[in-house]
């Protein structure tokens, strides 16, 4: 089922109003919706939600959906704040813009990426999906720092969470790429791993900014 932009938008502010909030409906003027608004008539016709007066109330059959909606906002502003160092109102409108393309198993590979993480850059919580409690089971963090390995394993580098430009050229330089494979050689008192025929060493407060998925994860 895909919904509107707008609907999605509308089952988020009811959700965060009603489950963190503690409202029982929000009025159409927080919604910025009119009554005859497109987006309530299309939540209104799946039931997920009931319009009385200027009031909205969101319904036990929407609230999986809305939870979902709020899930996939809170992990797009993970990626664009944490990942592509998009902060402040920046960022938030890119999350808000990128959202709405989480669906068919991209959220879950998204949260997989970022290492199911609990709560957005705002300290909000992200409602979990089956990853976070799969992973939680096992034991398969997915996408961890660098620092998370022992000497010996091997995998591939998933990403750089760094806005610092110098230590993104060094990096870069070494071979750090997403995608490139590694083989951490050493991981004390330096972090030492091979990457191609050259082996680099980083220190630990770098090799935390360095995300990978090791073989097997």
């Amino acid at each position: 089922m895909k919904l509107t932009d707008k609907a999605e938008e509308i089952l988020e502010a009811l959700w965060i109003a009603t489950e963190e909030n503690g409202e029982l409906s929000m009025s159409l003027e927080q919604l910025t919706a009119a009554a005859d608004d497109a987006a309530l008539q299309e939540l209104t016709r799946l039931a997920f939600i009931e319009v009385k007066g200027t009031r909205v109330h969101l319904r036990h059959e929407g609230r999986d959906e809305a939870r979902m909606a709020v899930r996939r906002h809170r992990l797009a502003e993970r990626l664009m704040m944490d990942v592509l160092d998009l902060k402040g109102v920046h960022g938030d409108e890119r999350a808000c813009e990128f959202e709405h393309l989480l669906r068919l198993g991209v959220d879950t590979k998204l949260c997989t990426l970022l290492n199911h993480p609990t709560t957005c850059p705002h300290g909000k919580p992200i409602p979990p999906g089956a990853c976070c409690e799969k992973a939680r089971k096992t034991g398969d963090l997915g996408v961890v720092p660098l620092t998370e390995l022992k000497a010996g394993e091997e995998g591939e580098i998933a990403y750089l969470a760094t806005g610092d430009s110098k230590k993104m050229q060094k990096l870069m330089s070494m071979g750090v790429l997403p995608g490139n494979r590694f083989t951490l050689r050493r991981a004390f008192p330096s972090y030492i791993f091979r990457i191609g025929h050259s082996e680099f060493a980083v220190d630990a407060e770098l090799g935390r900014e360095i995300y990978v998925r090791r073989d097997g994860a």
